[in-house]
C-alpha cells in the first residue's frame, strides 16, 4: 500500500512534471498540502524533505520552498555521457509497430544513440505515466505516436514542458493539432480515398466503410472515403459508414458487419473498406462464417500493407504504409533537432517541416478486377 508520503510527493512531482510548478516558483505552503491532502504536517515535511534531497525542490529561510531549475542542476544528465532517446508508440510488439521502431533504432544506433521504448496502448493515463519518466529522466529527445489523436489530449501540458525544457520531440503517424508539432505520417485521407477509388473503379457501388475514430488516422481515412463517394457521384447510405473506439474494435465492427450481412440481399454491401488489414482479417473471418467468397460475393481492401496481408487464403489488396522509412525519417529529423540545439518550441524558426508520406495501393486478389466482374 502506498504510504501516505509517497502519495504527497508524487502528487508534487507530478505538479513540476506538467508545468504547474516551474523552476524557482514557489510551491503551496505545508498548511496548503496538508489541507489538500488531508494528512498531518509530519507527513508532508517528510515528502519534501525527500523532494529537497533528490534536487526537486529547494528552501529558501523564511520564504518558503521553491522548485528547483533541475536541469540546471545536471539532475536530468545522463550517465556516462550517454545519449537518450524516447520511443512511444501506441503499440510495440505488434502489427506494423515493429517495422516502425526497428528503422528508427538503425538510424539512432548509428548516431550514438541509446533508445528507450515505450508503449501507451492507445491509453491517455499510461501516456501521462510515460511523459513524467521521460521529464523526470534523461533524455536528449523523444519520439511519440500520439494517443487517441482525434481527441482533445489531456497531457498537452507534459509536451509544453517537454518545450520548456528544451527537449525535442517528434511525432509519427498522427500529432496533436493544438501544438503543430514536427511529425512523419503518410496521407491517410489520400489513402482512404485511394481504398474507396479502386473499388469504385472495379465496379463495385455499395461499399462499407469500418473507421477507427479516436485516432486521427481513422478520421483522415473516413474523409477520403467520403470524398471518392463524392467525387464519382454515388450516393452512401448511411448504415454502410461504421465508426469505433479502440476498446471497442474487438466487438463492433464484427456485430456491425453481422448487422449488415443480415439485410435484404440488395442493401447488403458489394465491398468493404477497412481501417487496418488488422481488422480486415477479422471481417474476413466473419465472411467465411457466413459462406461468402471474396471477392466474387464481396470484395475487402485494408490498409498498412501489413505481414498480415499475404498470410490468408485471400491476399489483401491494401494501402501501402511506409513503416521502416517513417521510422528512419523520424529519427533523422529528432536527431537534427537536437544537434542543431532547436526544440519543438524553436520550430519556426528552423527550416524543418512535417514529412508527409504519397500513399500507393498494392492491388491483390481480395477485389475482382472489372473484367472479371462483366463475366459474372
Amino acid at each position: 500500500m502506498e504510504t501516505k508520503h509517497s502519495m504527497v510527493k508524487k502528487a508534487i512531482q507530478s505538479r513540476i512534471l506538467d508545468g504547474t510548478f516551474l523552476p524557482h516558483q514557489k510551491i503551496s505552503s505545508e498548511s496548503e498540502l496538508m489541507k489538500e491532502f488531508g494528512v498531518s504536517r509530519h507527513t508532508v515535511r517528510l515528502a519534501l524533505g525527500d523532494l529537497v534531497s533528490k534536487g526537486w525542490l529547494y528552501r529558501e529561510q523564511g520564504a518558503g520552498t521553491f522548485c528547483a531549475d533541475r536541469q540546471a542542476n545536471g539532475a536530468v544528465a545522463g550517465p556516462g555521457g550517454q545519449k537518450n532517446i524516447a520511443l512511444i508508440t501506441t503499440y510495440i510488439s505488434d502489427y506494423i509497430f515493429p517495422s516502425i521502431i526497428r528503422g528508427a533504432e538503425s538510424i539512432l544506433s548509428e548516431h550514438g544513440y541509446h533508445v528507450t521504448l515505450f508503449s501507451t496502448n492507445n491509453n491517455h493515463e499510461t501516456e501521462k505515466e510515460i511523459l513524467e519518466k521521460i521529464l523526470a529522466g534523461s533524455f536528449e529527445g523523444v519520439i511519440v505516436e500520439p494517443t487517441k489523436s482525434a481527441f482533445s489530449n489531456p497531457n498537452i501540458n507534459y509536451y509544453l514542458n517537454l518545450e520548456r525544457q528544451n527537449v525535442p520531440y517528434v511525432m509519427i503517424n498522427a500529432y496533436y493539432d493544438e501544438l503543430e508539432p514536427l511529425y512523419v505520417a503518410i496521407d491517410d485521407e489520400k489513402g482512404g480515398f485511394l481504398q474507396t477509388e479502386f473499388l469504385i473503379k472495379q465496379g463495385c457501388r455499395n461499399i462499407a466503410g469500418f473507421f477507427k475514430t479516436d485516432d486521427i488516422q481513422g478520421v483522415k481515412r473516413m474523409k477520403g472515403f467520403l470524398k471518392a463517394h463524392r467525387k464519382y457521384r454515388i450516393p452512401i447510405e448511411p448504415q454502410n459508414i461504421i465508426t469505433y473506439y479502440t476498446e471497442e474494435k474487438e466487438s463492433k465492427p464484427a456485430h456491425e458487419l453481422q448487422q449488415l450481412l443480415a439485410l435484404p440481399e440488395k442493401a447488403v454491401p458489394d465491398s468493404l473498406v477497412c481501417y487496418n488489414d488488422q481488422l480486415a482479417l477479422s471481417l474476413l473471418n466473419i465472411l467465411r462464417e457466413k459462406n461468402l467468397r471474396v471477392p466474387e460475393d464481396i470484395a475487402i481492401v485494408g490498409y498498412d500493407d501489413s505481414f498480415l496481408a499475404d498470410i490468408s487464403e485471400v491476399k489483401l489488396t491494401t494501402v501501402k504504409h511506409p513503416k521502416s522509412d517513417l521510422g528512419r525519417e523520424a529519427a533523422r529529423l529528432v536527431i537534427e533537432l537536437i544537434e542543431g540545439r532547436k526544440g519543438a518550441a524553436a520550430k519556426k524558426e528552423s527550416m524543418q517541416e512535417p514529412i508527409i508520406f504519397k500513399p500507393d495501393l498494392h492491388i491483390r486478389s481480395s477485389v475482382k478486377a472489372i473484367e472479371e466482374a462483366h463475366k459474372q
